[in-house]
């Protein structure tokens, strides 16, 4: 039996021969902390508001799970898109992240050998836009002011580009799982063919580089991202990780045939803290049922990372899908 390592690499190649499902995140490890991270969210601190390296207002009450942007007409930083670079101050990470490599390059050396080592990157471009101005700002400047528009996109995206090249020259990691949600839970935020003309371009761009460089491209985007599943293959996405099940998968499976592998399925509803054991069970199976069969699938929560709000919610879900591979095993 291939450990969970080489059977995630089989499970991603066009080709491959994977032996079982990969189970969630169980063939990774996570480097946690690295100095672009610390830099642009160590402001993120639970029961405490502040405002990041861009300027955006951040909250993170007590009693919520993770610290999002507050962005309002009035304390938006862009005011004016025509003339944006007013505004945006863009974080210099050469200049204040080069140093301090020495505790996540440690991570990486006692990693196990049979994980992937992975990077998270969370705030992509269109995240970025959005946390820079209103929501309804963002969206409609991508309409009435396309040329500003493409002009911030750029900016971000060679940032961006940055934050990948000081990763991958003093860590390297197998894989680095970019965020970017493009879409709401039954509709992209904006027409295909808009996305298409802003960010396609930008990130083929980026995932070009990790290519090169030869990093595994992992995209989460918890959407609903089918019209687009085609492009995100065609730029350089290996892995669309937090497909969720309002996408027909196993129609985006076959469209796609082996060019991008999905990662998702579990519906996140089930984790509250009032779930049973039952319910969740009966959530996993119903998503192994329905994709379990597919080549190039990989069973998770949609989130964007390893973990469940509830820690128990994703430890039952390991389980199940361990069971499934006992009852299923696939020489």
């Amino acid at each position: 039996m291939l450990n969970e390592k080489l059977n995630f690499l089989e499970t991603i190649r066009t080709d491959g021969k994977p032996d079982h499902l990969c189970n969630s995140f169980t063939a990774f490890k996570v480097l946690g902390g690295d100095p672009v991270f610390q830099y642009v969210r160590g402001n993120r601190i639970r029961g405490t508001n502040s405002y990041d390296r861009w300027g955006t207002y951040i909250t993170f009450p007590e009693d919520q799970p993770a610290a999002v942007p507050l962005v309002t007409p009035e304390n938006q930083v862009i005011q004016d898109i025509e003339n944006w670079k007013e505004y945006v101050k863009v974080p210099d990470l050469r200049a204040n992240c080069s140093q301090g490599w020495e505790a996540v390059q440690k991570q990486k050396a006692e990693a196990p050998e049979d994980c992937l080592t992975m990077t998270v990157m969370g705030t992509g471009i269109f995240e970025q836009m959005h946390m820079l101005m209103t929501f309804e700002d963002t969206l409609c400047n991508l309409l009435l002011y396309p040329d500003e528009t493409h002009e911030l996109i750029d900016a971000i995206t060679e940032y961006r580009l940055e934050y990948m090249k000081l990763v991958v020259e003093n860590l390297h990691p197998d894989v680095i799982l970019s965020h970017d949600d493009f879409g709401s839970k039954t509709s992209l935020f904006m027409k295909p063919e808009v996305w298409r003309e802003f960010f396609k371009e930008p990130y083929r761009r980026l995932y070009r580089y990790l290519h090169d460089n030869n990093v595994i491209v992992m995209h989460h985007s918890d959407s609903y991202c089918e019209s687009i599943a085609v492009d995100m293959a065609e730029i350089g996405v290996d892995i669309w990780q937090g497909v969720l099940p309002t996408n027909n998968i196993p129609a985006i499976t076959k469209e796609l045939d082996g060019r991008m592998a999905l990662m998702g399925g579990i519906d996140s509803s089930i984790d509250r803290e009032d779930v049973t054991e039952d319910e969740i069970r009966k959530e996993t199976q119903r998503a192994l049922k329905e994709y379990g069969d597919l080549k190039h699938f990989i069973p998770c929560m949609t989130y964007g990372g390893p973990g469940t709000i509830y820690p128990q919610v994703e430890n039952i879900i390991i389980d199940e899908i361990n069971r499934y591979n006992q009852e299923n095993f696939r020489a």
